[in-house]
């Protein structure tokens, strides 16, 4: 990972001095400046090429190890399904009444956090178990849900979602085929066959999940494919979160997705990927993609805290 980042800031301080000697040449009196970043690009991208290579010759073989493919179905696929909410009415009652609907769910859970609509009121009258939680933040809704639902001592299973009708239900008999192979099981938007045009996820947001993903992939290089930080569609082990809530910042806002896969992975947790299908929400987003200029902040928050490490719990 350190390697890749090296070479590309390596490769950008090439591009600045360029761009410099277009200027120079155009309107002049920076060429020394333009020289000096083109002479000194060099040194980031040959030590980002030394350690990708130092990766690939002799770490990559330990950082594998010897594992074989799993496959170990849990005792029961029933599951409890645990939807965030925020000022959801629109949508709520229709997304717990499509989860209820799945043979293999158990419960629908709605954790809302602090609506001040009719997101309760609609929830519980579509049959979901509602509980308030007060504390505002998109990572405090999350770790509550996840932790609401491994508390249910009839299943094993906790699917987390959103009560957006941005999912559906019938993606679950997907997870189910693919959680013998996992603890987690981490939905994906990056297949096109499968994504509404009309979802609020824009060409720049849905490259940015991308990229960031595969930072992920280079920093656990051999621990899985990653090509979606920030899906809100999971399937989890209950033994997995036990093993995982502790080691969670609830305080970690819009980025909590990717804080969840790179914590995840640093307990050894195995995930895999499941590619889900994506449609347009009901009602209005208030999270990341709220717009381009609100996903880049939320994106670099995302990047700093996978490479120089999450707020402390």
């Amino acid at each position: 990972m350190w390697g890749v980042l090296l070479f590309t800031l390596g490769q950008a301080i090439y591009l600045t001095g360029v761009l410099l000697g277009a200027f120079n040449r155009l309107f002049g009196g920076i060429r020394v400046l333009s020289q000096e970043l083109l002479w000194w690009s060099g040194l980031p991208v040959v030590l980002g090429l030394i350690l990708v290579a130092l990766d690939l010759v002799f770490l990559i073989r330990k950082r594998r190890g010897d594992v074989d493919i799993t496959f170990e179905p849990p005792a029961s696929t029933d599951l409890t399904v645990v939807l965030t909410a925020f000022n959801d009415e629109l949508s709520i009652a229709q997304s717990v009444l499509d989860f209820k609907s799945h043979p293999r769910v158990l419960r629908v859970i709605v954790i809302d956090n602090n609506s001040s609509d009719e997101t309760r009121t609609r929830a519980s009258g579509a049959g979901a178990i509602v509980v308030c939680h007060p504390s505002p933040g998109y990572g405090e809704c999350v770790h509550r849900a996840l932790t609401e639902g491994s508390a249910a001592g009839d299943t094993a299973l906790t699917l987390l979602c959103e009560g957006d009708m941005t999912f559906r239900a019938y993606d679950i008999d997907k997870f189910l085929a693919y959680i013998p192979h996992a603890e987690i099981v981490n939905g994906t938007r990056i297949v096109e066959q499968l994504r509404s045009r009309k979802t609020q996820l824009t060409t720049f947001m849905y490259y940015g999940n991308f990229a960031v993903g595969k930072l992920v992939e280079l920093k656990y290089i051999g621990q899985g494919t990653f090509t979606d930080v920030g899906t809100t569609y999971k399937l989890c082990r209950n033994t997995a979160l036990a093993q995982l809530l502790p080691n969670l910042n609830p305080a970690i806002n819009l980025e909590f997705n990717a804080h969840f896969l790179d914590r995840a992975l640093r307990q050894k947790l195995k995930i895999v990927e499941c590619p889900i299908t994506f449609h347009n929400r009901l009602g209005v987003s208030k999270g990341g993609n709220v717009n381009n200029l609100r996903a880049l902040k939320v994106g670099v928050r995302m990047i700093l805290g996978i490479v120089l490490g999450w707020k402390e719990l």
